[in-house]
């Protein structure tokens, strides 16, 4: 009696909805409602892992961001310096930094005499309350410091990766090659190696985190995919009478598809809470260490960019279980 009383119902509704497409539409967010609560480990489950997935996208894109934006700074406040011999005038100092400034590479040059670089070490001295080495400057004088210190010049690059030109001219150039200290070699490569660090933490960071996405993404179809298949199972004899009163395998399939898109919509919030509250644990510590989060800070600053964020996160996550979850029910529904 139940059964038919079932049967009746069902005749009756589905009937009844491929008249009223709207009601249909309602139906069938209802009991994919319904559906998410009845099956809610599973469900949870599914969010969980789909969050881990975003959250490690989310993460590999801020990571790739942030220490690509250290390197560009470190990269832009590194210059090259070359030492010449104590003594050099500043005529020769301007002579040789016109010739440096023709190489395409050159983004700027500047120049200190011994004079001015004996001065800067005693002002630098006194600003770090070095009063020992103050007295001592004293003790030795302005000019005999000047005579030991080598004169200066800072050039400034467009690209620390090819100074090669740099360094034919200060190899082949006459004036270079005539006052370049010999006790101090220039410093094509003092910072080299730090740069390069920081370039291959990006790397690693946007490869690695590329290659745990994919894997986490793979686990979440999976996951969403065998959800859905259980989900299928333990209501096939209702989807077996949908089917003999006539149900179509849109109105059956609708259920299951809005079951994963909430799974999607909540991981892509809860994904997005987790990213801020991540980000602004570790952004000061990482700013202690000279890492430059600028860049993601000027984006949180603008509220748009951060519903902009959470709008991204939900639509990702949607996309990953209803074509999870479209793959399960295409290949399991026909079964019935």
């Amino acid at each position: 009696m139940n059964k038919q009383k079932t049967t009746s119902r069902l005749k009756s509704m589905i009937k009844n909805s491929n008249h009223h497409y709207m009601r249909n539409v309602s139906r069938i967010f209802k009991y994919g409602v319904i559906g998410f609560g009845r099956n809610i480990w599973l469900s949870i489950t599914a969010t969980i892992v789909t969050t881990l997935t975003l959250v490690l996208l989310l993460a590999t894109i801020v990571a790739g961001a942030v220490l690509n934006s250290t390197a560009d700074a470190m990269r832009e406040k590194i210059d090259i310096s070359i030492f010449f011999e104590p003594g050099t005038s500043k005529t020769l100092l301007a002579s040789m930094a016109t010739t440096m400034k023709k190489d395409d590479n050159v983004k700027n040059v500047e120049y200190s005499t011994s004079e001015e670089m004996a001065e800067m070490q005693m002002q630098d001295a006194k600003d770090k309350g070095k009063q020992d080495l103050v007295a001592a400057y004293e003790l030795v004088g302005m000019d005999l410091l000047a005579k030991n210190q080598p004169a200066v010049m800072r050039v400034k690059v467009y690209d620390t990766s090819y100074l090669d030109s740099i360094k034919r001219i200060v190899n082949t150039d006459e004036e270079f090659r005539e006052h370049l200290s010999k006790a101090k070699e220039p410093t094509y490569d003092s910072n080299s190696s730090t740069i390069a660090t920081i370039s291959s933490w990006a790397d690693i960071a946007t490869k690695g985190g590329i290659a745990l996405s994919v894997l986490f993404l793979v686990i979440s179809t999976l996951v969403i995919f065998n959800t859905i298949r259980m989900a299928i199972f333990s209501r096939s004899e209702e989807i077996y009478m949908e089917k003999l009163v006539g149900a179509d395998n849109s109105f059956i399939r609708g259920p299951f598809l809005v079951e994963a898109m909430m799974s999607g919509i909540f991981a892509g919030v809860i994904a997005g809470g987790l990213g801020l509250a991540g980000y602004n644990a570790l952004a000061p510590k990482l700013q202690s260490y000279d890492i430059k989060v600028d860049i993601i800070n000027n984006f949180l600053m603008d509220p748009r960019n951060i519903i902009m964020l959470f709008l991204a996160l939900v639509g990702t996550g949607m996309i990953i279980t209803l074509l999870s979850s479209r793959l399960a029910v295409h290949k399991y529904l026909k079964k019935f």
